[in-house]
């Protein structure tokens, strides 16, 4: 008997996944997220989150993340991440994890794919996104605080698409990590004429930053508004680097979808709006009571022109992404599809 398409799964490798994103314009691929999410063409459920302790007593978790997307796409899937920070002691990714794309008719898998590096990579658009959304000069110094999967993930794309993208500044714990980070990097850093500046502390690296990315798992706040120069975009796609301060004095802070980030107990916009400390933007300016900050808006409403972006080159910009599985639906759909076009990937039988 013949097998068909119809009778397979497609499986692309982490290897097949990073090769097919070459060709792909993924920063475009998520801007056209937002403007579908901020014109209702998305379904996003909310996340289901497991947690558990493993047999050596450790903190472990895994996300189930399933999402729709219309527009040109409608596609459905779901990502799969798991994580467990103490993975890279052990010479392990700390996070890992599968995405599947479904059949548009029958709604079978069609595709299974390697997540973590689209995570990652979803991640570093989002941010490439927000700096083209809310950059009042030209983007010319990075700061990344935390020398990880992620941290290489934005140096890498952000090479790509700043085009005055001159020079980095990475914090981490460990300089070992860094030490890493910067061998890794160093074919991209050259070819883009960027210097790499391991910094003695997180301050020393913000400080001279137009645009700050933490990717740390740290769950004590510590970047202070101080640290940010004028002008300064601060995308927070971490848990709790800023202090609320930073919340309360920022001329604009976006998130991605706030009914996900309010309703969320572990972060810092989540704990800030039980606290009574902020509302949200679909609350009006004049429900605002002594104390409190409006959240401004989403980046959806900066991308389809509902939301100014910026006032003045000076305004200090506070981004908070939580993180959505459209983003991961949408870019898996786009490397599935481009997968099939290249004949990539090693096709399993149902």
């Amino acid at each position: 008997m013949t097998t068909t398409s119809e009778d397979r799964i497609l499986y692309l490798s982490r290897k097949d996944v990073v090769s097919v994103t070459d060709d792909l314009d993924v920063v475009g691929a998520i801007r056209e997220v937002f403007m579908l999410h901020g014109k209702g063409e998305t379904v996003l459920p909310e996340e289901a989150y497991l947690g558990w302790k493993n047999s050596l007593g450790e903190t472990v978790r895994s996300l189930s993340l399933p999402g729709y997307v219309g527009g040109s796409l409608k596609s459905a899937g779901t990502k799969i991440i798991n994580g467990n920070i103490a993975n890279p002691t052990r010479g392990l990714p700390r996070a890992s994890g599968l995405t599947m794309i479904y059949d548009n008719v029958s709604v079978r898998v069609n595709c299974l794919m390697e997540s973590a590096y689209l995570s990652s990579l979803r991640t570093a658009c989002v941010s490439a996104l927000s700096a083209d959304l809310f950059k009042g000069r030209e983007i010319e110094s990075v700061a990344v605080i935390g020398a990880g999967v992620l941290g290489q993930a934005h140096i890498e794309l952000f090479a790509k698409h700043l085009p005055a993208f001159r020079s980095v500044h990475v914090f981490d714990l460990s300089h070992e990590r860094v030490a890493q980070l910067k061998a890794e990097l160093e074919p991209v850093l050259q070819a883009r004429h960027i210097k790499f500046h391991e910094e003695t502390s997180a301050e020393a690296a913000i400080k001279p930053a137009q645009l700050i990315v933490p990717t740390t798992t740290t769950t004590t706040g510590y970047i202070e508004y101080g640290w940010l120069q004028p002008g300064a975009i601060l995308v927070n796609i971490s848990l709790d680097d800023p202090l609320p301060e930073i919340v309360f004095r920022a001329e604009k802070v976006v998130v991605d979808d706030w009914k996900l980030v309010k309703e969320d107990p572990r972060r810092l916009l989540g704990r800030m709006y039980r606290a009574g400390q902020i509302i949200g933007p679909d609350e009006p300016a004049s429900a605002l009571k002594e104390g409190q900050r409006r959240i401004d808006g989403a980046i959806a409403d900066v991308v389809n022109g509902n939301l100014e972006a910026r006032k003045h080159n000076d305004d200090i910009v506070l981004v908070n992404p939580f993180g959505l599985a459209i983003e991961d639906v949408a870019l898996a759909t786009r490397v599935y599809q481009k997968a099939l076009q290249l004949n990539k990937g090693v096709w399993l039988d149902r």
